[in-house]
Formats: C-alpha cells, sequence, structure tokens
C-alpha cells in the first residue's frame, strides 16, 4: 500500500441458482486466487450467494437459511484472508427481507449494506421480494453478535486510514442521486458495487459511462462487479463486464459473456489530494454515516496498471487528432482575441527551422485566417549566428514561403561580435554569456522590428522549456504573447506532425516532416562539420522525462520517490534506473531554481491541465527551497 495504491478486484463466480453451499466454495475459490495476487478490496457481484434470478425462491425459508450459513462458511474460512470482501446475498432482519452487500474481514462480519432502490420495471420485480434499506441505520443480532445493518455504512482501513470504503448495489447507480454521492461526501473513497445488470444491446456502454462517469464526479474509485454466466436465462442473458475506474479512467474492464477475475491499483492518495485541491469538492455537512473499521497488512502494492509514457498527448490516433486540432484553435483563438483587442492583426514571428517556432508560425496562420486577413501580415524573421546550420536556415525559410508568409533575414554575427567588445567579453570563451547574447540580441531585434511595423511579436517557448527554465532571460524568454506557453515539448511534437498530415500541401507537409526530424537544440554553440553540435537533450535530458516527471508532479502533486517508481515501471527497458533518477534530480533542480523566469512570463493560453502561467496555475515563490524534495531523491536506492 506503498504510495497509496490499493489493489482491488471485481470478481464474477461461476454459480449455480439457488445453490448456496456451492456457490459459496466457488466464492472461496476465487477468493484464493486473489490472495496469491495480494488483492486487499475483493468485490462480488448482487446476490452472488444464491443468484440472482432465484425469482420466488427468495420467499422459501430453505434458500435464505443456506445463504445465511453460506455466508458464515466464508466468513469462517477467511480469517486469514487479508483482505476486505464484499459479497451479496439475501438477508433478513425485523421481519422483512433485503437485497444485501455483507462486508467481511479477516473472519468477521463487519457489516450489511442493503440495497437502497429496486428496480420494478420492464425485466425487474425485485419489490416483489426485497424491502429498501433506504433510511436504515441499526443493528443485525446474530448468534448474539451486533451486525451494523444501513447503506450509510464507511469502511475505515486502520492500518491505512486514507482508505475508506462504502457500497452500493446495481440499481442505486442508476438513479438522480446514488447512495455513493453520500458516501463520498462522508468520506468514502473507494465505492464498490455488486450488480447483477443483464445484457441488452447497447447496455454495456451505457454501464461504463455510468462507472466512469460516477468514479469522476466523486473523485474516487470504482470498482463494479457484475453477474455472469451461472445465472438462469428463463428469460436473461447476463454477461459480466467488470469493471474498475479510477476518477474519470477505466482502469480495467473485463471481456463481456465471460466470467473472470478484473483487478487493477487504486491511487488513494492522488484521488484525496485531488479532492483537496478541489475547492467546490462538498464534504458532508453533518455526520449521517456509521464508520466501522478493519484491518490490513501494510506491504508495497505491485503495480499492474500502466501509466502512459506521454501522459499530455492521447495513445488513441483519432483523439489525438481531436485534441490536436483542439489545441491548434484554443491557441489561435487566444492569439485572435489579442489582435483584436489592440486593434493589430500583423505578427512578427522569429523563425530558427525548430519546432517552437514552427508550431507558433502554424497558429500564427490559424489566427491570421480567422481575423479574415491575408497572410502577408506574419513577418517571420529568421537570424543566423554563430551555431545556424544550414538545415535549419533552409527550413525556416521553405516554411514561411509555403505558409504564405514575408521573410526577412538578419544576419547578427557581427552585432553581437561589436556586443561582446562592449562588454569585453572573448567571442573564443563559449559560455553562458556567449550563449546568451544571442538570444538577447534576438529577442531585441524582434520586439523593435515588431514596433517598426506595428505588430504583435508572438512567442515561441512551449512549456517543459518553462518548467526547465531553459530560456534566457529577457530574452527568448519575452514575448508579447506566448502561444506554446502550456503547451509541452512531447506534445509539440504531434501538433507539428498533424499539421504535416492534414494540411493538404506537399511542399509543407515534406517541410514539417523535416523540421520533426531534426534534433532539439537552441543552436548557440558553433556546428560541428556543418551538424548540430548543441543538443538540448543531451544537457538537460530527454523531454519524455521531463514531461513525465512534469505531468505527475504538477498535476498529480506525487512525491519525488513516488514518481521515480512510475517512471522507472513505465520506461523500463528505454532508460535505466541510474538514468531516470539523474535527470529526476536535475527537473527537480532547475524547476525550483528557475521559477523567476515563470514569474513573469507573458500573456498566453491555456490549453490543458497542467499549466504555470503565474496568474493562474503556478503561484509559487521564485526563492522556494526544494530542500525537502531533493532528499527525498537522495533517500532513493537504485
Amino acid at each position: 500500500m506503498k504510495h497509496g495504491f490499493i489493489k482491488t478486484a471485481a470478481a464474477t463466480p461461476d454459480i449455480t441458482v439457488a445453490d448456496c453451499n456451492s456457490n459459496g466454495d466457488e466464492i472461496l475459490r476465487l477468493i484464493r486466487i486473489m490472495e496469491k495476487e495480494h488483492v486487499k478490496v475483493m468485490v462480488f457481484p448482487e446476490l452472488c450467494i444464491t443468484g440472482y434470478t432465484c425469482q420466488d425462491l427468495f420467499l422459501q425459508r430453505c434458500l435464505l437459511d443456506s445463504a445465511w450459513q453460506t455466508l458464515l462458511k466464508i466468513a469462517g474460512e477467511t480469517v486469514d484472508t487479508d483482505a476486505l470482501i464484499f459479497v451479496g446475498l439475501p438477508v433478513r432482519n425485523k421481519g422483512k427481507l433485503y437485497n444485501v452487500a455483507a462486508v467481511l474481514n479477516h473472519g468477521k462480519i463487519l457489516g450489511l449494506v442493503p440495497k437502497s432502490y429496486l428496480p420494478n420495471y420492464g425485466e425487474f420485480y425485485e419489490q416483489r421480494h426485497f424491502y429498501s434499506g433506504a433510511g436504515c441505520l441499526e443493528y443485525l443480532d446474530a448468534d448474539g453478535e451486533k451486525i451494523p445493518f444501513g447503506p450509510n455504512l464507511l469502511f475505515k482501513c486502520e492500518e491505512c486510514p486514507q482508505l475508506v470504503a462504502a457500497a452500493e448495489i446495481c440499481e442505486d447507480l442508476w438513479v438522480t442521486l446514488p447512495p455513493s454521492v453520500s458516501h463520498a461526501q462522508a468520506g468514502a473513497n473507494l465505492i464498490v458495487n455488486l450488480s447483477a445488470s443483464n445484457e441488452m444491446v447497447g447496455k454495456d456502454s451505457y454501464r461504463r459511462d455510468l462507472v466512469r462517469g460516477q468514479s469522476a464526479r466523486l473523485v474516487c474509485g470504482y470498482v463494479y462487479a457484475n453477474a455472469g454466466e451461472g445465472e438462469s436465462t428463463q428469460d436473461l442473458v447476463f454477461g459480466g463486464q467488470n469493471m474498475i475506474a479510477e476518477n474519470g479512467v477505466i482502469l480495467a474492464e473485463g471481456k463481456r459473456f465471460h466470467n473472470e477475475i478484473v483487478t487493477s491499483e487504486i491511487d488513494v492518495h492522488r484521488l484525496n489530494d485531488e479532492r483537496r485541491r478541489l475547492t467546490t469538492y462538498q464534504a458532508a455537512m453533518e455526520n449521517t454515516h456509521l464508520m466501522v473499521a478493519f484491518h490490513l497488512k501494510m506491504e508495497e502494492t505491485k503495480l499492474t496498471r500502466k501509466y502512459p509514457r506521454f501522459p499530455f498527448v492521447p495513445s488513441r490516433k483519432e483523439e489525438r487528432d481531436y485534441r490536436c486540432d483542439e489545441i491548434l484553435n484554443i491557441q489561435a483563438m487566444g492569439l485572435k482575441k489579442r489582435m483584436d483587442h489592440i486593434h493589430c492583426h500583423k505578427a512578427t514571428v522569429g523563425l530558427s527551422g525548430g519546432l517552437d517556432s514552427t508550431l507558433a508560425l502554424l497558429v500564427i496562420a490559424r489566427a491570421i485566417d480567422l481575423s479574415g486577413v491575408p497572410r502577408s501580415n506574419i513577418h517571420c524573421i529568421t537570424m543566423p549566428c554563430f551555431g545556424t546550420t544550414d538545415r535549419t536556415y533552409q527550413n525556416a525559410c521553405k516554411l514561411s514561403r509555403s505558409l504564405g508568409a514575408s521573410l526577412s533575414e538578419i544576419n547578427i554575427k557581427e552585432a553581437v561580435n561589436i556586443h561582446f567588445r562592449d562588454i569585453g567579453h572573448d567571442p573564443s570563451v563559449h559560455d553562458v554569456t556567449y550563449e546568451n547574447s544571442q538570444a538577447r540580441e534576438r529577442t531585441q531585434i524582434l520586439m523593435d522590428s515588431a514596433n517598426q511595423d506595428g505588430s504583435i511579436l508572438v512567442g515561441t517557448g512551449d512549456l517543459s522549456e518553462l518548467a526547465l527554465g531553459w530560456a534566457t532571460y529577457n530574452g527568448d524568454h519575452m514575448s508579447m504573447y506566448g502561444v506554446n506557453a502550456s503547451v509541452p515539448k512531447t506534445l509539440v511534437r504531434h501538433l507539428v506532425r498533424y499539421y504535416a498530415d492534414t494540411c493538404g500541401d506537399e511542399k509543407l507537409t515534406e517541410v514539417l516532416l523535416d523540421i520533426l526530424d531534426t534534433p532539439v537544440s537552441p543552436e548557440l554553440l558553433p556546428p560541428m562539420d556543418g551538424e548540430i553540435a548543441q543538443k538540448t537533450e543531451d544537457l538537460v535530458g530527454p523531454y519524455e522525462l521531463h514531461d513525465f516527471y512534469l505531468y505527475y508532479m504538477l498535476r498529480a502533486g506525487f512525491e519525488p520517490d513516488k514518481i521515480f517508481r512510475l517512471a522507472c515501471d513505465t520506461f523500463e527497458g528505454i532508460y535505466s534506473r541510474d538514468t531516470i533518477l539523474k535527470w529526476l534530480k536535475t527537473f527537480y533542480r532547475r524547476f525550483f531554481a528557475q521559477q523567476f523566469k515563470r514569474s513573469c512570463l507573458p500573456d498566453g493560453p491555456k490549453v490543458g491541465s497542467v499549466a504555470v502561467s503565474p496568474r493562474g496555475d503556478l503561484r509559487m515563490p521564485s526563492d522556494a527551497s526544494a530542500k525537502i524534495w531533493q532528499e527525498q531523491l537522495e533517500k532513493i536506492e537504485i
């Protein structure tokens, strides 16, 4: 359970209708399988001890007695099982029959959660046999033991207090105000659903949307266990479709028409942190729930869930293309509004032939088109100097021509050499002064040229560079509007690729593909044999690692050792643990040291859930200490 990961499972047993003893054996068989996988929360379907489809057999004392005895048997044989177990059965209480989720832990029946909403429409006739448990909060007397009975029961782990579970049953999820809403408001971050939802055409996607949507709305984990093969097919078919979701994401889903165990790990730390971050998340105003303690052994959870290498980039092409078009529109609309506001529909951009300035130019072209003015109103300036290669220079020229923009070439070598003479710097010393003088000279030219023709200077720097501080202060760090400021480097590449694939211009596509194939570089050091000598990722580390670190630090709030753990798992076989730790240390060192650059960023549109604007997502002091983060990094063992 280190880092808040709780291994959960939804299991569909192969049942025999009305044969409780046989069903109990099958449930125990699945429990043993899950034990071997160190599952800590096990969820079975609704009424699985008897079968959901018993119909009027639920009125038979023989069946009800057998169901209760089977529950006692399961409890007795799981004394040494280190898990919280939810299993469904009919239970009598005070002359009424209820559809119940029994909650077991180390041989004890901790509570009985009755179903609140009983469907009595279409193929369902539950009110013929059961009573609603809504509003109930009492105790059931079982052989001298008082067992909590009611829908408003919360189960809190003594050893891991951040894990609080609650249950609802099937139809409870489908109503306008599911019980899980009040459970979550009372503190539950893991909701389990014991279900017997039959199959109909299209019903699977609706179920999936319900589970995913409820986990997002409540910022919780949601484990959904559904009845499957074995239930009576007299009039209905049950197909399983077990699901585990976390905050709007389906982590695992079983095959339909196939009984199986579905497992994944719920991150309760992240859920709690996310609730705390969302100031509109409403906690309960009064205590309406009974808290019941349970016990689990503390152990490290082996992760089976996978984290994407590119958290900012959708993995599915259809979704990625849709997202790329949406982001380009957000960027372009942001720039268009700024140009409308200042009554200026002309733009200047420094064009290097690299990825970032390419994306900025593509965005400008879209904004100019939206404004209804000619693309000749775009002024591209390329400013070759000591590190410029022929490849990037030619690509800058081809790109501007392909997009119908005007292009000026201003060689800055002489101006920079004069500047070196003025400040007494030896041009043979290739230090930070040598590099930054070029960046600041370019920015001065861009600013003054924009003033000269009455245009707005559009910035090119991206989110990844800003996170690392990989920008020259008052150099490429500055502009009049930064369209790429919340676009990470890994996403910049996909945006340019999307434009290349969809522009319908063969020559433009050719130059964009060559730009994509060019190593990322500021080109501030002289080339070696005509090739780029200064590759950014050799100096600060791979951007795919830094974007991974950035997402899980800022968006998820993960601590360094948790990010390291996830990165080692995600990038296994790509980077060594040593390499991952090396660049993680670089990331934290630079992130804290370079905040002063982010504190005075130009305006720019937010396009995703992570941004570093000092006016929006990141209100961080420029002189904050990184000590506690660095101390944790030093304790990591390779």
